[in-house]
This record gives C-alpha cells, structure tokens and sequence, in this order.
C-alpha cells in the first residue's frame, strides 16, 4: 500500500485493520527533510496467531514531495537486532575509516 500524506509530520507505518492494530509505530525519526524525504520507523508487527506484538523492527523510507503530497518511493526493512546492529558497525567503521 502506498502510504501519501502532505507533511512529514503525517507520515505513518501503522496499520490497522478493523479497529486492530497491525503494525504499531512505537517511534519515527526525520533523517533527511526536503524535496527527497528520508524517515527511520520504529514498530511492531502484530502477531495474529498469538496476540502479542512481536521484536521491534526498523523501516528505512524514502519519500517524494509532488504536488503537495508525500510519496513513498523506497524502503529498507531492518527485521532483527542483530541486522540492526550490524548496518549500525558497518557504517560506524566506513565512517571512522573516513575521518582519518
């Protein structure tokens, strides 16, 4: 589902289904602002068998400012802390390795 909203401030990964929430956005962070939008998402996905909401998850999305509307145009899910960590020393050490 594409996800159009006229500001950042609206953009949202959570979804719902019949008063259910299905992806619950516990946090979100504005990376990059501008024509090109880039937002880190924080969340939850429900799991239906159990009832509880499973690890937390990173979504990375890119979205398009046209005609007055936010257009997601890319993303990148992080679905594990252990992924999450390793893109976080990866470019920890390609940025150090840079600084000197």
């Amino acid at each position: 589902r594409q996800t159009m909203a006229e500001t950042i401030n609206e953009l949202t990964i959570q979804c719902e289904k019949d008063r259910q929430v299905l992806r619950k956005q516990l946090d979100k962070d504005a990376l990059s602002k501008g024509p090109w939008t880039t937002i880190m998402f924080l969340y939850q996905d429900l799991d239906r068998k159990s009832g509880d909401y499973g690890p937390q998850k990173v979504s990375i999305r890119r979205y398009q400012k046209r005609d007055g509307t936010c257009l997601q145009r890319s993303k990148f899910e992080i679905s594990s802390p252990a992924q999450a960590r390793a893109v976080g020393d990866r470019t920890d050490a390609w940025l150090d390795d840079d600084d000197e």
